[in-house]
């Protein structure tokens, strides 16, 4: 049993790594030992776990059956080795790290080397992805989101909040105008997110005064960066994160639109650090976790 165990742990590290060959680097082994025990494993389960090719594999049905169980027998020897690591003296260890794509691509992917500089022990793996996943089944340490509220059952940190504003080029204000008041935003080209729960229906405040406006696009686009880009190109007034905006607006390449108004929901939102509950958080997770926060601070 003890055996099959391991074997389950070596099957998970597999998957996550994407091939053989990675996750015996990821094991300190060599790729014909990761494969004797993928073997053995398919042996002990009585039939094929993965459909193999000569570059890459494919999970069967029964493969990923077998993958739960085996990611949290993996996500269980992780949290083992994180309880030793936060009695250690200083971080050290791999993170796993997952945020969505324009918020790690503009804001997150930058501080990272300079949390690197801090502690030379430590790795970093980041993945950008805009779904939410669930940390065990994926082997994930500590995830970034933007939510309004989080599903329960996790733990976090609350590193601050997000905020979307209005945005567009000078040229553009100069030819076409300055918006004194959210209903004048009618007569303007605006860009803003075309999925889910965002829409043209904006609701708007200020003080205790609250406006509410429906806004007639011609372009939506599903990614903030691409719509700063049209914003650029001179495409009208643009709606995105305050971090998607920063570096445009301290360039001088895009001026604040309405800046004393703040959108709510769903334009609105905090940014969490989440990871999984436990009774001893490992000290690299909580290094990067404070790094974070102060970084939010200044």
């Amino acid at each position: 049993m003890m055996e099959m165990l391991n074997e389950m742990a070596i099957f998970a590290q597999v998957v996550e790594s994407g091939s053989f060959s990675a996750a015996a680097r990821q094991l300190g082994v060599n790729t014909s030992a990761v494969s004797r025990h993928v073997t053995r494993l398919e042996a002990h389960m009585g039939g094929r776990l993965l459909q193999r090719t000569t570059r890459s594999f494919a999970l069967t049905e029964l493969g990923q059956e077998v993958l739960i169980g085996s990611m949290r027998i993996l996500q269980a020897a992780r949290e083992t080795h994180a309880l030793a690591g936060s009695y250690s003296q200083h971080p050290s260890g791999v993170i796993r790290l997952t945020a969505p794509v324009v918020f790690g691509e503009v804001w997150l992917a930058p501080l990272l080397p300079g949390f690197l500089d801090a502690n030379p022990d430590v790795s970093v793996r980041l993945t950008l992805m805009d779904d939410t996943i669930d940390l065990i089944d994926e082997g994930v340490d500590l995830a970034i989101r933007i939510s309004s509220a989080l599903a329960p059952g996790l733990a976090a940190r609350p590193l601050g909040k997000m905020r979307y504003q209005l945005v567009a080029t000078p040229y553009y204000l100069q030819q076409s105008g300055y918006p004194a008041e959210p209903h004048e935003l009618t007569t303007h080209r605006c860009i803003y997110l075309g999925y889910g729960n965002f829409g043209d229906h904006w609701t708007m405040q200020r003080d205790k005064q609250q406006c509410k406006v429906q806004i007639s696009a011609r372009l939506t686009i599903n990614n903030s960066a691409a719509i700063l880009a049209a914003i650029l190109a001179g495409g009208g007034i643009g709606l995105i994160p305050d971090f998607t905006a920063r570096a445009a607006i301290a360039a001088k390449q895009l001026e604040a639109v309405l800046p004393d108004w703040e959108f709510c929901a769903p334009y609105t939102g905090n940014i969490f650090a989440v990871y999984t509950p436990g009774k001893h958080l490992a000290l690299k997770i909580r290094a990067l976790i404070d790094y974070l926060l102060l970084q939010t601070q200044t």
